[in-house]
């Protein structure tokens, strides 16, 4: 009882912080609108984030704070600082540039929330591990999907879209109750490591190591096109909806439903990983969401059937993602994990920059119906890369055996 207690409550402050990733993302229209915004700054809003979350990810391993300091506690300090840059956007309402470096600074805070928040779940879950992070992530992902909820449900106004001041200002709230719920409520658990000396090497360590690294190829496949795909869909959707003349709201519901549909991906995927194995789920995932990246684009012209093609490509993209991380916990030098979990998600999210640049980038060269495929070739890679890490005899340590 202990132990799910203690999940669940990780498992709702994940949830609710996470909600400032997308918040500035989800109401792009209404600022481009209101400040007249570039094509380069929207896809700033969103790269900014990226940016902050890879330099804040890389101090904190080259520092070990996630093994260093209490793990709740950096995650309480983190959403908190996280919510007050956040409110200042709505508050302030500062230039363009301010509004672009707030961003940056929140994405900074964000990465004293989910590495330890992994590392959290993980000193709480051992033949589980897949689920527990799966569920972790799951929050996550719901959390990324909320703002697009928000954006869509006319509940601060008076019909239309809600004002974009009061969106911010909702996820800001609902980081500070993860805050709360975080400094409160969640500890850490029985399979927690001894707390580990500051060695600046082990933020180097899983590169150096084979199955490590091959995990952490994986897990960069899998990046190359998640946040991609979650950015650019919710858009897809509102130009193929307009096209056929159908309601723009119905459209930003089915983009909320695509990011948020991977959530429950991300359960039933941990499930099967941790009896089934963590290469083998990986790999079906990525097959499942490379063909969707590759399908999506020709049914730009048939809204319905593209709706339905994005929810399974919702489910599949996200579903791996948990697996890679579990890997690497079960992989690395237990006194280091919050290490190397933190190295994983700054490579990644380092390399998502590139193709949330692209898509838009490629889009009026390409077309809706191709500028999408780009994002298979992630897929492929991680693919490769599980493969050979699951032959390897170091595949045996994940799962409690299962490849």
């Amino acid at each position: 009882m202990q132990k799910w207690l203690n999940l669940s409550w990780l498992a709702l402050a994940e949830l609710l912080a996470m909600t400032l990733w997308f918040s500035a993302s989800a109401v792009v229209p209404q600022l481009t609108e209101e400040w007249q915004l570039t094509d380069a700054q929207q896809s700033w809003m969103t790269m900014s984030v990226q940016i902050g979350f890879v330099c804040g990810a890389l101090a904190s391993a080259v520092f070990n704070l996630a093994d260093r300091v209490p793990t709740q506690l950096l995650f309480s300090i983190s959403a908190l600082c996280g919510a007050g840059v956040t409110a200042c956007i709505p508050w302030l309402d500062p230039s363009v540039t301010t509004v672009l470096v707030l961003r940056f600074a929140t994405g900074v805070f964000l990465a004293g929330v989910y590495p330890p928040g992994m590392k959290l779940m993980a000193t709480w879950c051992k033949t589980d591990r897949g689920l527990g992070i799966g569920i972790l992530v799951g929050a996550l992902t719901l959390g990324s999907a909320m703002p697009h909820l928000l954006n869509a449900l006319p509940i601060f106004g008076e019909g239309g879209m809600p004002p974009w001041r009061n969106v911010l200002a909702t996820t800001a709230g609902f980081a500070v109750v993860a805050s709360v719920i975080a400094g409160l409520f969640v500890s850490e658990g029985p399979h927690l490591s001894k707390a580990a000396k500051f060695d600046w090497r082990m933020a180097t360590g899983a590169l150096a190591d084979r199955p490590t690294r091959l995990a952490n190829f994986g897990y960069l496949g899998h990046m190359w096109e998640l946040y991609a795909m979650w950015a650019s869909v919710p858009v897809f959707l509102i130009a193929s909806y307009e096209q056929a003349e159908l309601s723009i709201q119905s459209a930003r519901l089915a983009g909320f439903a695509v990011v948020g549909i991977g959530a429950v991906g991300c359960v039933v995927a941990g499930l099967f990983a941790d009896r089934m194995g963590r290469t083998t789920v990986a790999i079906a995932s990525l097959i499942v969401s490379g063909s969707c990246a590759l399908v999506a684009g020709l049914c730009f012209d048939h809204p319905m059937l593209l709706t339905a093609v994005c929810l399974v490509w919702g489910f599949a993209v996200v579903a791996d993602s948990a697996q890679f991380s579990a890997a690497i916990s079960e992989l690395a030098d237990a006194r280091y994990v919050g290490t190397a979990l933190t190295v994983q998600t700054s490579l990644g999210f380092l390399l998502t920059m590139l193709t949330i640049y692209l898509v838009p980038a490629l889009k009026d060269a390409l077309g809706w119906e191709w500028v999408l495929s780009i994002l298979a070739i992630g897929p492929v890679f991680g693919i490769w890369s599980m493969w050979k890490l699951r032959r390897l005899p170091e595949a045996t340590k994940m799962a409690s055996g299962n490849r």
